[in-house]
């Protein structure tokens, strides 16, 4: 395996580094953008649970004092509980696309690398074969062993950057969809907690149609 990189050349360093720093976010991401740092269904219950009792400054300091992407977005829509909805939508909106800047951290390195992957390859060909070409001009066709040092660098660096660039490729997409779904799930049920809200505030409404209208 040493052997292969020594023989890739020069373009190896980068493609390797590409590699390293792939899978370095890759171990990162898959630790980070799990459930329970991001939406863990026991504090949506626990939230549920305070807000149906009506104990929403609770709910507040819960959230405030709470480092999941999901209390910042929810403590967003509660502070504007009293507004009307158009405004809670947009601040939960708001606080959601904050939280969704750290869920996509990282992504856009992940892309680039999966694109300049196979193009430092094919630069490794290129270096290749200019090698291949060098040794023809200087030595005819006659020496197939020492045009064979050109030749596998530029079949080793290809290769190289697509081993590279598939994996990263797809670790990339399945980040981005989740990290989406997350989003998605985050502003849905900051809304569906605002819904318990309304109903226990209209619960708590003076009732039309009291005494005074009764008896005139």
């Amino acid at each position: 395996m040493i052997d292969l990189i020594f023989k890739g050349g020069i373009m190896m360093i980068p493609i390797l580094c590409c590699s390293v720093i792939a899978l370095a976010i890759t171990l990162e991401r898959f630790y980070s953008l799990r459930e329970s740092r991001i939406h863990p269904p026991e504090f949506v219950s626990k939230m549920k649970k305070v807000l149906n009792e009506d104990m929403v400054q609770e709910a507040i300091a819960i959230c405030s004092h709470n480092l999941l992407p999901i209390a910042k977005v929810m403590e967003a829509g509660i502070l504007k509980k009293d507004q009307p909805r158009d405004h809670i939508k947009e601040a939960i909106e708001h606080a959601g696309k904050k939280e969704a800047d750290k869920l996509f951290r990282y992504l856009a390195v992940l892309a680039t690398i999966a694109i300049i992957s196979p193009l430092l390859g094919l630069l490794g060909t290129v270096t290749g074969m200019i090698k291949v070409f060098q040794v023809i001009a200087l030595q005819g066709v006659g020496h197939p062993t020492a045009m064979a040092g050109g030749i596998s660098e530029a079949l080793i660096t290809t290769a190289a950057g697509l081993i590279v660039a598939i994996p990263t490729l797809v670790v990339h997409n399945y980040f981005l969809k989740k990290a989406n779904a997350y989003v998605l799930e985050m502003e849905s049920t900051s809304m569906e907690l605002l819904d318990i809200l309304e109903e226990r505030t209209r619960e708590h409404e003076p009732r039309k149609g009291g005494r005074d209208e009764l008896f005139g």
